[in-house]
């Protein structure tokens, strides 16, 4: 068992992506973050989704600790952890005219030495929120807003976990970065099943293969693993539930730059290759932001708005990348980017050369992880990629 255990409420973690510097809903309605009043750090919501974006700030009745974490709720109510003395305690906060309403969930206690707890990303739907305990031996995940009877344990993996992605729009297939045997393998946490783990990325025996990013409406799947390269982690992509290899694009690795997708534009089912991909890219004079699909061979390598909330944005179904900032003149700011694709006559190159780089079909000996599949009709278990032979990668 994790070395953590619930508490009534009565009484740049190793192998994660950067992480941003506020919190948005999965839909783009809300954010939240923490912000910063002279030497004090106090919660701040943001609502996204009117004409203008504007910002409701929520202090409690003394400064927030470091290690503090704020996540939105669909209804516009914040979540917040609250690190202290081996225990993570949860509430949700609320505007009530002049002051801020609290209504405490209760805690999570993680006593064992070097064992740690964060959130996980929004949910989908925003009625929802999750935590990852991470002990010695086993990962557990935590249901710490929208349960009946304050925070309770939903899943045990064997193994040390990182990351975090949903698969679906459901909030049941949670996507993890599991240590185990020296290795790093992405596998799926069914919450509906009690938390049955499965895999999900088996590029090569020998490869540590993370999962960074997925759009539950195409199945674009951003990875990031040293398959092509051993010792050497590149940035990749591929399809939940294709037989075909996943490809490690050339024009995503830039010189002495670190590059982490953070944004993938949705609804675009069957188009995977289309979908707007956001990159966070740091360098040795700071952060700025890239833009690139699949079916394109080059990122669009943008300067970031003054004041922006590094890693942090969405984009909408258009096409538009939305990137949230605040600066001492603007409280709470959105820069719309308009990325969409490439301009017609350039466009047909582009994707032929693509449809190119996909490589050769599978052999026999390729086949995927065995996998059963869920006999429930509402959520079909993922299958794990195609098992993808190296000779075959195309690195254009």
């Amino acid at each position: 068992m994790t070395a953590c255990a619930i508490e009534p409420a009565a009484e740049h973690e190793d192998g994660d992506a950067p992480r941003a510097e506020c919190a948005i809903t999965t839909d783009g309605s809300y954010a939240a973050r923490l912000a910063l009043d002279g030497d004090c750090w106090f919660p701040e919501r943001w609502t996204l989704d009117g004409p203008e974006p504007y910002a409701v700030p929520l202090p409690a009745h003394q400064p927030e600790e470091p290690g503090t974490e704020v996540q939105p709720m669909g209804d516009g109510r914040v979540l917040i952890r609250r690190p202290t003395d081996g225990r993570h305690v949860f509430s949700l906060l609320y505007p009530t005219g002049p002051g801020t309403g609290e209504l405490l969930l209760g805690a999570v206690q993680c006593p064992e030495e070097g064992a740690r707890l964060r959130m996980l990303p929004p949910a989908p739907g925003g009625d929802h929120a999750y935590a990852l305990a991470v002990g010695r031996r086993s990962s557990a995940v935590w249901l710490v807003a929208g349960g009946a009877f304050g925070p309770e344990q939903v899943a045990e993996v064997p193994g040390r976990c990182s990351g975090g992605a949903w698969l679906d729009r459901d909030g049941r297939m949670l996507a993890l970065d599991r240590e185990s045997g020296g290795r790093t393998k992405a596998v799926v946490v069914d919450l509906g099943r009690g938390g049955e783990v499965s895999p999900l990325l088996q590029i090569a025996d020998g490869s540590d293969d993370r999962l960074l990013l997925a759009d539950p409406d195409s199945g674009l799947l951003l990875i990031r693993s040293d398959a092509p390269s051993p010792g050497q982690e590149r940035l990749g992509w591929g399809v939940l539930g294709s037989t075909l290899p996943v490809r490690f694009p050339e024009c995503l690795r830039l010189a002495e730059c670190a590059v982490t997708p953070f944004a993938i534009q949705p609804g675009q089912v069957l188009t995977p290759e289309s979908c707007g991909v956001a990159l966070r890219v740091d360098g040795p004079v700071g952060s700025w932001v890239g833009v690139w699909r699949p079916v394109e061979r080059r990122v669009r390598q943008l300067a970031a708005p003054e004041g922006w909330l590094s890693g942090a944005g969405w984009w909408t179904r258009e096409g538009m990348l939305q990137l949230p900032y605040a600066t001492g003149e603007v409280r709470c700011g959105v820069a719309r980017v308009e990325a969409g694709m490439l301009p017609p006559e350039e466009a047909p190159e582009e994707a032929a050369s693509a449809v190119a780089d996909v490589g050769p079909e599978p052999s026999p000996t390729d086949a995927p992880a065995p996998v059963t599949e869920a006999p429930d009709p509402v959520a079909a278990r993922p299958v794990p990629l195609q098992q993808a032979p190296l000779g075959g990668l195309v690195t254009k």
